[in-house]
């Protein structure tokens, strides 16, 4: 499965949301326990077709990331949306329905 970054994330990544590279996203996707879900995101200015998709995962390092991103099903791809540090109320939300 392919995993899309674009220029113009990875320069938002690195000067915005602390210096977040390619190999940390990979790291994240890498040491995500599957059975794990990912939880769509249903707020009505995010909606895309199809659904975007995130879930908390952690680097090598143990940094926890919320990762951000479209799932192409029928092409075989993600596309990264955004990623960075995931704040106390999305983890306490990915706990809550993680596993749902």
């Amino acid at each position: 499965m392919a995993i899309e970054i674009s220029d113009a994330v990875l320069h938002k990544l690195r000067l915005k949301h602390g210096g977040i590279t390619r190999k940390d996203i990979m790291e994240c996707f890498a040491n995500r326990d599957p059975s794990d879900g990912m939880l769509k995101d249903t707020r009505e200015d995010h909606q895309t077709d199809p659904p975007t998709l995130w879930f908390v995962g952690n680097t090598n390092n143990s940094r926890r990331l919320k990762v951000v991103f479209i799932y192409f099903e029928d092409e075989g791809r993600i596309q990264i949306k955004t990623c960075y540090e995931a704040n106390a109320e999305e983890l306490r939300i990915y706990e809550k329905y993680r596993r749902e």
